[in-house]
């Protein structure tokens, strides 16, 4: 397989599970302001062609659809689509790795984990697809999980605690099918201190 090119499809229609979601994502919004759905609608788009093509992106015509839809201009749509990182205007790998390199990710080792992506995931660098079309790599900004740096999302899932080998690890489980549980790397449950709990530990004395 190769990597992804950058061909736009010459149609598109949302088949019956997008229009499913459509219909009760519209059921939110007034009449009249249906616009205001523009977000969620490409949202619904770009996980249907990912679906079905293995490559989650928003062609050009999906957003005219969505236009069509909402009852406002195209230009619009491609305003608000070209606006966000999580809209990808151009096909991508079948899993999308979204590494943070700001602050408190970069202190604690994005570095590493951008070359185990390069290495295990066969990237040259970000903005990158690997040539069998598995992975593109994405530097983002701050993805919000900073107490467990550093981030490496993958598709909609967070792997966090990460270092050089669990990166390896992760990404090598994708290549034979897997899907691994999303989460800290070293077992840390939710946002809790890493290592053992060393506080309220017994019932107390009295």
């Amino acid at each position: 397989m190769s990597a992804p090119a950058h061909k736009e499809p010459d149609s598109f229609a949302f088949d019956g599970e997008s229009q499913a979601k459509i219909a009760t994502i519209l059921k939110r919004y007034p009449e009249g302001k249906q616009a205001s759905a523009v977000i969620p609608l490409l949202y619904v788009a770009q996980r249907q062609m990912g679906r079905l093509t293995g490559s989650a992106w928003v062609p050009r015509v999906a957003m005219d659809v969505i236009a069509e839809r909402l009852s406002m201009p195209p230009i619009r749509v491609y305003e608000v689509a070209t606006f966000y990182f999580m809209f990808n205007m151009k096909p991508i790998g079948r899993h999308h790795l979204q590494l943070c390199g700001t602050t408190p990710c970069m202190l604690r080792g994005s570095d590493d984990v951008l070359r185990a992506c390069k290495d295990a995931g066969g990237v040259k660098g970000v903005g990158d697809t690997s040539a069998d079309g598995l992975f593109t790599l994405t530097e983002v900004e701050c993805l919000g999980a900073c107490v467990n740096a550093p981030i490496l999302q993958v598709d909609d899932d967070y792997y966090e605690d990460l270092d050089y080998d669990s990166t390896v690890k992760l990404l090598e489980a994708f290549k034979r099918g897997e899907r691994p549980k999303p989460g800290s790397a070293i077992g840390r449950m939710a946002s809790a201190p890493a290592g053992p709990q060393n506080v309220l530990t017994g019932q107390g004395d009295d």
